[in-house]
């Protein structure tokens, strides 16, 4: 692969565009993914922070949700944060009636966990053993239960909490690292990509 892999970003709902900046500046290439040809010409997927019901909808209108589901499943590098981590789980807790994800990571996720809009916070998390990582909470959901196969990579709340979780080519967190400037995470996701 070459030493800048091609990242789309669900691009449909969303913070697209600071998913992009942090993409760009932990050395990717990237770039915007609406329809099925161009899912198809990247080499990783970022699905990002925004509302997972919305996005569920929108991806099965523009006929992207099969394709997502198939190209996950053969083995396409993904990355999710908040509404992400809820569509790239098996399973879901608390969500809309008949709510749909593309799966692919053994875990059982609990929508809107954390709280309403009025309790997001901030916090510093230690990630995948690298270090005090500042995260954004907005809306986020956790992770209740994984399965054998799922590495947790960071927790919150006193360790309490699972935030943060790897299944071989797949990375979701439940909170928002675009939005601090710190492009860790992203790195983190890059160096995935070019490894598979």
């Amino acid at each position: 692969m070459s030493i800048a892999p091609t990242i789309g970003v669900f691009a449909l709902q969303g913070d697209v565009r600071e998913h992009l900046h942090a993409l760009e500046a932990a050395g990717a290439k990237a770039v915007t993914v609406r329809r099925p040809g161009e899912l198809e010409a990247v080499d990783g997927l970022v699905i990002p922070g925004g509302e997972s019901t919305t996005m569920w909808k929108l991806a099965d209108t523009f006929d992207l949700l099969e394709p997502l589901r198939l190209r996950i499943k053969n083995g396409m590098p993904a990355y999710g944060s908040c509404a992400g981590m809820i569509m790239l789980a098996d399973r879901i807790v608390a969500g809309a009636d008949g709510q749909q994800t593309i799966g692919g990571i053994d875990m059982v996720v609990r929508r809107n966990a954390f709280g309403r809009q009025i309790d997001s916070f901030e916090a510093d998390i230690d990630f995948a053993g690298r270090g005090a990582l500042r995260a954004v909470f907005i809306r986020a959901p956790w992770v209740e239960s994984v399965g054998s196969d799922v590495e947790v990579l960071a927790r919150a709340e006193a360790g309490d909490r699972i935030v943060a979780v790897r299944q071989g080519p797949l990375l979701a967190t439940s909170f928002h690292p675009e939005l601090t400037g710190d492009a860790g995470v992203h790195s983190y996701f890059v160096e995935m990509v070019r490894e598979l």
